[in-house]
């Protein structure tokens, strides 16, 4: 579909890190009218002083934005469709500050939800008092690979080729996309929320290459994360949590994707195994270890990912042992209790519910 001036929607971006800087300059680039928020001062200062953001890589360009501030009112009011671009662990907080101000016929994508992260933005909206008719929804997995290399500069080094976004209420999915897909003709339509949730790829890979590289990444060795961090051993590792996270989506009936079968429809990267699959991605080219352990790959990961996958196969009766073993460890790494942090069944309030139950939540029931 071509956009005219008509018909653009017009799009908020929520965060301005590396994902949020990426994703505003490139929609101002390609000729929509973008606001960013960003909840400190400090995020948006080189934003502000040059009046817009560099971007290079796979796109390349300056992008003019208007309005970049920590108004979430002025960033949201006249926004259609409304980006959700930070750590899962911050989603809580964006729907506090977003609920006042959401009003009917807005869409909301979390960009990515991780698992189960529109259900818990829903709720939080529903808690606050707004009762409006926002549609939420979320991202299988973020579009760019991207980092921040500047204060109003950001590298894109791959843009994925396929990206499921489903909705609670998925009847709505179409409405979604057919607004969406005018900027973005990489995002499809995902089956529901848990099927979006369960084919988090995140979770397969952040965690478990940060623990079994944890000497080497607070040594502050040089090593390309997601190439040289994965060596053979590593990768039974990550093939384990793998089966255990497609094991506990099928006891939801739904057949979530393989972390190899996803290299492939995300970027087109194949091989006889998951480590020549993740070796034949060009998108993972340059991307380093990280310097330090208290990153998003562990404190986001862990406790929006792994551990509500752990706790609705607990639920059902699906064991997790490796999955497990890898929140125990990151846990003990950062002094923090991820298992009572992070998105549980009970804290999700879907504890108590039954298959069907749950089903129905996905597909049609409003919250």
């Amino acid at each position: 579909m071509t956009a005219t001036k008509t018909n653009k929607p017009k799009f908020a971006v929520l965060g301005a890190g590396h994902g949020g800087l990426a994703m505003a300059g490139h929609l101002a680039l390609m000729g929509f009218e973008v606001k960013l928020y960003n909840r400190s001062e400090e995020r948006l200062w080189g934003v502000k002083s040059m009046r817009g953001i560099t971007l290079e890589g796979e796109i390349e360009g300056f992008a003019k934005i208007d309005v970049a501030s920590t108004n979430m009112k002025e960033v949201i009011e006249d926004a259609e469709i409304i980006m959700v671009v930070v750590p899962a662990t911050a989603h809580e907080f964006i729907a506090e500050q977003c609920a006042p101000y959401l009003r009917d016929g807005q869409i909301v994508i979390l960009n990515p939800g991780r698992t189960l992260g529109a259900l818990e933005f829903k709720q939080v909206v529903k808690k606050m008092g707004n009762t409006s008719d926002v549609i939420i929804a979320e991202a299988q997995t973020f579009i760019y690979a991207s980092r921040v290399n500047g204060p109003a500069q950001a590298h894109i080094y791959r843009i994925k080729n396929s990206i499921p976004v489903a909705s609670i209420r998925a009847y709505l999915i179409p409405k979604v996309l057919g607004r969406l897909r005018i900027a973005y003709p990489q995002f499809v339509a995902g089956d529901n929320i848990f099927k979006t949730s369960f084919d988090n790829i995140g979770a397969v890979f952040h965690p478990a290459i940060c623990v079994l590289n944890s000497g080497w990444i607070e040594d502050d060795a040089e090593f390309q994360f997601y190439l040289e961090g994965v060596t053979e051993s590593v990768a039974r590792v990550l093939e384990k949590v793998d089966l255990e996270r497609i094991r506990v989506a099928e006891s939801l009936g739904i057949r979530a994707m393989s972390a190899k079968e996803w290299l492939y429809l995300a970027y087109g990267a194949q091989g006889n195994d998951l480590r020549e699959s993740m070796r034949a991605n060009p998108g993972y080219r340059g991307i380093m270890a990280p310097n330090r352990l208290s990153i998003r790959y562990i404190s986001e990961d862990v406790p929006s990912s792994l551990v509500p996958m752990a706790s609705i196969g607990n639920k059902f009766g699906i064991p997790t042992p490796t999955i497990n073993s890898i929140i125990e460890i990151a846990s003990t790494i950062n002094n923090t209790d991820y298992w009572s942090i992070g998105r549980t069944v009970e804290k999700l309030q879907i504890a108590e519910m039954s298959l069907r139950e749950l089903r129905l939540l996905a597909i049609g029931e409003k919250l």
